[in-house]
């Protein structure tokens, strides 16, 4: 009877354990995308903290460009920081080949889900990879190696919308 019973007990926790499912957080898709934006209006009450960005241009980009770009990245709260143009010529970034550092600032953002970048201008630029360090969180990635479109918002949303 023992035996029978720790023999129905082994079953059932087999049987739970093959009938449950984990459960990926990895994006589906790892290719950028066009996108709009969409911000909580919260956000200009939040916390400040500062930003770190490693932009790599690729060696296959253009020699260097003089288009404008800029880049906007947030959570799933709607939370985001926005830098309007982050080129400037005289200063020789975004060259091919070459990656350039930014500090910038903007609330305090729970987990970056997303990352679009925008250029608008004649030369082309074809970004490699965005690396962006934060307070409190690990660096987050996001691989490019496409040539940005002109005039719209072009990267990756990984985003599982939430409200706080």
């Amino acid at each position: 009877m023992l035996m029978k019973m720790g023999g129905l007990l082994l079953f059932s926790l087999a049987t739970i354990f093959s009938l449950s499912q984990a459960r990926s957080i990895t994006p589906t898709s790892t290719k950028p995308q066009i996108s709009t934006i969409k911000t909580n209006q919260t956000a200009a009450t939040a916390r400040k903290c500062s930003y770190t960005l490693t932009i790599k241009t690729s060696c296959s980009s253009s020699k260097y460009t003089r288009d404008e770009v800029s880049i906007a990245f947030g959570d799933s709260y709607g939370f985001e920081v926005h830098a309007p143009r982050l080129d400037n010529p005289s200063a020789r970034i975004f060259e091919r080949c070459s990656t350039d550092t930014f500090q910038i600032g903007g609330p305090c953002i729970y987990e970056i889900c997303y990352l679009n970048l925008k250029r608008v201008g004649s030369d082309g630029w074809k970004p490699e990879s965005v690396k962006v360090y934060g307070p409190d969180r690990p660096a987050i990635t996001f691989k490019y190696d496409k040539f940005l479109p002109n005039g719209v918002w072009f990267g990756f949303n990984h985003c599982h919308k939430r409200s706080l």
